[in-house]
């Protein structure tokens, strides 16, 4: 007769036979999904770009107000190069300090688009630059 002994020898199950016999609770479910759902949003607003709707709306107007003073910069390049006197009033801007060009050129008009009141804010500084830089015929001519 044999007695009944424990079989203490058998091997431990696999990695892949523990996964398959794995059941997980609903708890283990709802943690591992709400888990991954913080992941992805950390993830998505750290490294993928992500942003909220306020923020789309301010990235949008900045962009909207950066292209507008860059278009009043233009006509205010094109309207100071065929003025009547443009080589003195270049002359003149030119030895004015960088804090009195913005104004002189508000004070021309310059820098106000048709059907406006107000020039366009941010147009002077850009308006400015381009015109003390830049290679003019209005700056050779004198």
């Amino acid at each position: 007769m044999e007695a009944n002994v424990p079989d203490n020898t058998h091997k431990p199950l696999s990695l892949s036979r523990r996964w398959e016999a794995y059941r997980p609770t609903k708890g283990v479910w709802l943690w591992t999904s709400a888990g991954c759902i913080v992941a992805t949003i950390i993830v998505g607003f750290a490294w993928g770009g992500w942003v909220t709707g306020g923020t789309a709306m301010r990235m949008a107007s900045d962009s909207a107000n950066g292209a507008r003073a860059q278009l009043a910069a233009m006509v205010c390049v094109a309207g100071f190069n065929h003025g009547p006197d443009a080589v003195a009033q270049l002359a003149e801007l030119k030895k004015a300090s960088s804090y009195q060009r913005g104004d002189m050129l508000i004070k021309s008009g310059w820098l106000t688009l048709p059907g406006s009141t107000d020039p366009v804010q941010g147009a002077a500084d850009i308006c400015v630059e381009k015109l003390i830089n830049a290679d003019l015929k209005t700056a050779t001519a004198g």
